[in-house]
């Protein structure tokens, strides 16, 4: 009796964290275009076990939830971003296919993968992401997005690379759409879109590969635990609009820089273990 009380408070001790982290994510959705992955994944890393997942679990589950919150964050901003008229819907329908089929194949790809090797790929992916934001923050480029294929295979890559990580891909989305001469406003606002497609596919992903497992805590579906999903979405959908309201009057530039130095700092974590 005694166990499962202190297991109860414990998973309401992880529901309060994830409430807080909801906020800072909406935010920071909304205003760089990114899903939250990126605080999503470590934050779960660390709260998991509290709550009575096995350590086996960890990584996956912590994958799984990050996107499944992504789809209804980047969603949320994406719709924001809309009504300000930051997305551009032709960009979005290029970018569409490459991205969930490179979603769903991370997913995949991320089952096969070593369960102690999982945190260390994920660990050298925000190290790049940090290196990129540190040193191209913003690009004056007049080229056009590549062709058909050359679109298609790029957003396969940031589907793949995104789902491997737990995160929308705004960190890559924002740069390529950038470096091909698409506004920055408009970048964010098409990468939160891309984000929720990606989300969408590599959450089923996971959901699919987590089907069977016996090990699996209370309230799971597949790899997505639901009272870390609950928490962090309740919040993260409200402040979105937020973020989304600040892009124009806030150095985007200079946020990047003090996230890029905060991604350092968990990438090294991580490494650490």
């Amino acid at each position: 009796m005694a166990d499962m009380l202190v297991l109860y408070g414990n998973e309401l001790w992880v529901f309060a964290c994830c409430l807080v982290l909801g906020a800072i994510v909406g935010i920071l959705a909304g205003l760089l275009g990114i899903g939250g992955g990126l605080l999503v994944v470590p934050a779960l890393v660390w709260l998991l076990p509290q709550a009575g997942v096995e350590a086996n679990l960890v990584m996956h589950i912590a994958l799984g939830t990050s996107l499944a919150s992504i789809v209804l964050t980047s969603g949320s901003s994406a719709r924001n971003h809309f009504r300000l008229g930051n997305v551009d819907l032709a960009i979005v329908r290029s970018l569409a296919p490459g991205v969930v089929l490179g979603g769903l194949g991370g997913s995949f790809v991320a089952e096969l993968v070593p369960t102690s090797l999982l945190p260390k790929i994920f660990a050298i992916i925000v190290l790049l992401l940090a290196t990129q934001m540190l040193l191209s923050m913003r690009f004056s480029s007049q080229r056009d997005l590549p062709g058909g294929v050359g679109t298609f295979c790029s957003g396969g890559m940031i589907g793949v690379v995104s789902s491997l990580a737990g995160i929308g891909g705004g960190s890559l989305t924002v740069p390529f759409l950038n470096w091909h001469g698409v506004e920055m406003r408009r970048a964010i606002g098409c990468a939160s879109f891309s984000g929720a497609l990606i989300a969408i596919a590599g959450m089923s992903g996971f959901v699919l590969a987590g089907v069977g497992e016996q090990t699996l805590p209370p309230m799971s579906l597949g790899y997505v635990y639901l009272p870390a999903l609950l928490g962090i979405v309740l919040v993260s959908m409200q402040t979105t609009r937020y973020g989304a309201a600040w892009v124009s009057h806030l150095p985007t530039p200079v946020l990047k820089k003090i996230f890029a130095v905060f991604l350092l700092f968990i990438s090294i974590k991580m490494f650490m273990g």
